[in-house]
């Protein structure tokens, strides 16, 4: 009997670690054992993947690592979380032949030509067309990915792996001017991901609840709701400042969506990450689309670029193998 040998596959984030093993030989690799771990609870990602490998007893010779920050080199330190490492090094601890290393929206890119139908949700545009590139992806989550995917499904796809979500924020009018000024006074410049991510949901709820005024010491030391408490209190319909916050959010995301668009020439967008999910249906009724269409004279040519919004609850993970697959392929004799 043939007995597979499991590549080990993991989506590393600033708040969770998530892990899982693939068989290579499947068309479109089945995620088995999956785990995620609280990334606070371990001292660096080595002592992560071998505590998940310890208990599913695997011992894999082929590994795909999605990290939340850029891959330029050997050594790796993730943005949002005080991890780094060298990746050949991590690949002898861990008894790797193979170790792929890649952006974590990357992956989640590499994810979205083996999304079935049902895992994503269409906010405009066709369903059922089929998918060719160039594809802008991008999500909020503890930050704010972007990646590009080119190519189609004759010729095969190729990701473009980008930090995007560190762009200048461009504020619309005098609440987000504001939110700016109150942003910048904490951190000293306002990227979109301060705005666009799960501390970015908290920022913005802070902000609308101090007021209109210059943010005082005692405004940017005060304490931040939680982000799913602001979503769930906005959605139960009775939290005016947490409805304005995630009312806002979506405002915020249709623009730098719009915005990435055009920067990539796509023909259609896909949002991922772990916070819109929740609310596809506020987001629907929300001024996301009219700020994605306020491109002045290029107003019409974004009519034409479908947005779906990724519902598969592990993307990135998906991606990583398809990833690995991809690498394998390239790099074989």
């Amino acid at each position: 009997m043939d007995v597979p040998q499991y590549d080990l596959i993991a989506d590393i984030g600033g708040t969770n670690a998530r892990f899982a093993l693939t068989d290579p030989r499947e068309a479109r690799p089945a995620l088995l054992q999956q785990q995620s771990l609280r990334c606070a609870e371990f001292g660096s990602l080595q002592h992560a993947a071998e505590h998940y490998l310890a208990a599913v007893g695997a011992r894999p010779t082929r590994a795909a690592l999605a990290v939340a920050c850029p891959v330029t080199g050997d050594a790796v330190r993730l943005t949002n979380r005080a991890w780094s490492f060298s990746r050949s090094e991590l690949a002898t601890a861990l008894g790797l032949d193979t170790l792929h290393v890649l952006n974590d929206f990357g992956a989640v890119a590499w994810a979205v030509p083996a999304l079935a139908g049902d895992e994503r949700d269409t906010l405009h545009g066709d369903a059922a067309a089929a998918l060719h590139g160039p594809v802008s992806v991008l999500g909020p989550g503890t930050g704010l990915g972007v990646a590009q995917l080119v190519g189609d499904p004759r010729r095969g796809w190729h990701v473009v792996e980008t930090e995007g979500g560190h762009v200048s924020f461009a504020p619309h009018g005098e609440e987000e001017q504001h939110i700016a000024r109150w942003l910048t006074a904490r951190f000293g410049r306002t990227s979109n991901e301060r705005l666009l991510s799960g501390a970015g949901l908290s920022h913005i709820d802070a902000a609308l609840a101090a007021g209109e005024d210059s943010p005082t010491l005692a405004d940017l030391d005060a304490p931040l709701r939680d982000p799913a408490h602001i979503v769930e209190a906005a959605l139960a319909g009775h939290d005016v400042v947490a409805r304005r916050a995630l009312a806002r959010f979506c405002a915020v995301l249709g623009s730098v969506a719009g915005d990435a668009a055009l920067i990539h020439g796509a023909r259609a967008v896909m949002i991922a990450g772990g916070i819109v999910p929740r609310f596809i249906p506020f987001l629907r009724t929300s001024a996301f689309r009219e700020r994605f269409l306020a491109k002045g004279r290029f107003a019409a040519l974004l009519e034409s670029v479908a947005v779906h919004v990724v519902t598969h609850p592990q993307p990135g993970l998906l991606g990583a193998a398809m990833a690995l697959r991809a690498h394998t392929e390239e790099t074989a004799p």
